[in-house]
């Protein structure tokens, strides 16, 4: 007679799984509340303790944990001395074991769990039990996931197994690692060593398969925790399925917006091959809009547009005018819904965990990204971790900046240089970014050269017909010449916002008293390679 070992903490499916053995000929064993249910269920069942001759102790940690369990599972049915060994001892084979561990993951979602609360959720006789059976998984069926029990059954009753148990032998291993992750992860929170442990393991679920990955010829799907955060917890209200593409974008919005969570004015960033294209703050979501937009209306065609404040009515109608590939937000208005909800291919999402607001003057502290514990990069045949960046949250004063020049910004050129700074964040290095009146002028990313990128801030900022006399510059790194200073005068800037830091900042500080340019030293580098 077949025998199977049913032992879950998710009941789910349980009975009929047993069911369908007992039909089949098989004797059940199993073990506490498990085998409480399949007798519920009426069916009959053998205690394990029966098996081991040896009742459970330590209010159950120790009860599969024997000898008549394992050998019965690691048996060789092909090797005749493995089988003399069994016949020796008074043990029997196990066919099948089906298996969900103690629900450590869904103990510690709970939060503020103290050590020994979690240290009683970590399984020990579960993951011994189905890493014998997968080894084995010639001999020994091995299921744990309930999802997986029929398929299971339909394996039993087919002559071509080999390929499905080599699969669930493959998933037992998975899931193991996954829980052990789960379990390193917990103990390591709050601990000084935990950012950038000895060694990076990280358990991610496939969220979906992509249709394509940056180009039709790759293949790409996007992964994510078993605890939906960050993109992985967006909802989609409407719209074609996310790209690949989409979801950098999406990653690029959200950080370029994150400097502005704590901001009560409306902020609105637009989003092209991962950097801002477009960046307002204002006192309504519209003009907000309406800024970001006359930075770049060019490059805003099909963006992906990021706000920190709910979409009303009045802004859904500039945006409608516009083709715009996705637009996430904390909440949209009824009528903003059905507006945007007219352009077919739009995608519009919103943070479920971020909420939302009924009007434009309930913007949401808290938007933007949600700090991770790290940041992950693949290189070729590796990976780069590093801390994640905190954003400079415009409206809160920063007091380690310096002014390095002759000349003080005045009140209207250091709110200007704030936002300069907070909106440089996002964009790609070396970076230059032009601003005025809460409205992004122009930007300059990616190049080589930084005098390069001042040149492209201000011709963006001349095709676009916009006005840099009493502008300020912001850039993401020192200032290794004073070329760029040069440059940002021609164009009519009067103040200036940098790190500092060069072996030439006596030289790019001159420069800027020639011109009369007030210039800022914030001591702190925003490099985004």
């Amino acid at each position: 007679m077949k025998r199977a070992l049913l032992s879950v903490s998710d009941k789910t499916g349980i009975v009929e799984l047993g069911k369908a053995l007992q039909e089949r000929g098989w004797e059940l064993l199993s073990t506490g509340g498990t085998a409480r249910t399949l007798r519920d269920g009426g069916l009959e069942v053998t205690d394990v303790s029966d098996v081991t001759k040896h009742a459970e102790m330590m209010d159950g940690r120790v009860k599969t944990l024997h000898p008549a369990i394992h050998a019965g599972l690691l048996a060789r049915r092909d090797c005749d001395d493995d089988m003399s060994a069994l016949q020796e001892h008074g043990y029997g084979p196990i066919d099948l074991v089906a298996v969900n561990l103690y629900p450590f993951q869904a103990t510690i979602a709970a939060g503020n769990v103290p050590m020994e609360g979690a240290m009683g959720k970590v399984d020990i006789g579960g993951p011994t039990m189905i890493r014998a059976a997968a080894k084995s998984h010639k001999d020994v069926w091995v299921v744990v996931e309930p999802d997986d029990y029929d398929t299971v059954i339909a394996g039993i009753d087919s002559d071509d197994q080999a390929q499905l148990r080599r699969r669930l032998a493959a998933k037992v291993f998975r899931h193991v690692s996954v829980y052990d992750d789960a379990v390193a992860a917990y103990m390591e929170k709050s601990a000084d060593w935990a950012a950038l442990p000895d060694r990076l393991i990280g358990s991610l679920g496939r969220v979906q398969t992509l249709r394509y990955g940056e180009n039709p010829d790759q293949e790409a799907a996007f992964y994510g925790p078993d605890d939906p955060v960050g993109l992985s917890a967006l909802d989609q209200h409407h719209g074609k399925e996310l790209s690949y593409n989409n979801l950098l974008d999406l990653d690029g919005a959200l950080l370029s917006l994150a400097p502005f969570a704590h901001s009560p004015r409306a902020a609105v960033c637009i989003v092209k091959h991962t950097t801002p294209c477009g960046l307002g703050i204002a006192d309504t979501m519209s003009e907000a809009y309406e800024k970001a937009l006359a930075t770049d209306p060019t490059s805003a065609f099909g963006s992906v547009i990021a706000t920190n404040g709910p979409v009303d009515e009045a802004t859904a109608d500039l945006m409608s005018k516009l083709f715009i590939e996705c637009l996430v937000a904390p909440a949209y208005s009824q009528d903003a819904m059905a507006k945007l909800m007219e352009k077919q291919n739009i995608r519009l999402l919103t943070f479920p965990e971020i909420g939302g607001g009924d009007g434009d003057d309930n913007f949401l502290a808290g938007w933007g990204r949600i700090p991770e514990a790290r940041m992950l990069r693949s290189v070729y045949g590796g990976m780069l971790a590093q801390t994640p960046p905190d954003p400079p949250f415009y409206g809160i004063d920063d007091d380690t900046w310096t002014v390095a020049t002759e000349r003080q910004p005045t009140a209207e050129e250091m709110d200007d240089l704030c936002f300069a700074w907070a909106a440089i964040f996002g964009v790609k290095s070396n970076a230059i970014l032009l601003a005025k009146d809460g409205a992004v002028l122009g930007i300059g990313a990616g190049q080589m050269s930084r005098v390069d990128s001042s040149k492209i801030a201000v011709r963006k900022a001349a095709d676009a017909e916009l006005d840099l006399n009493g502008a300020v510059l912001a850039s993401d790194a020192f200032f290794p010449f004073r070329d760029g200073v040069d440059t940002a005068a021609e164009a009519g800037i009067t103040a200036v916002i940098q790190p500092g830091g060069s072996k030439r900042d006596k030289e790019v500080i001159t420069a800027a008293n020639e011109h009369g340019i007030a210039m800022v030293f914030t001591g702190r580098r925003l490099f985004r390679h």
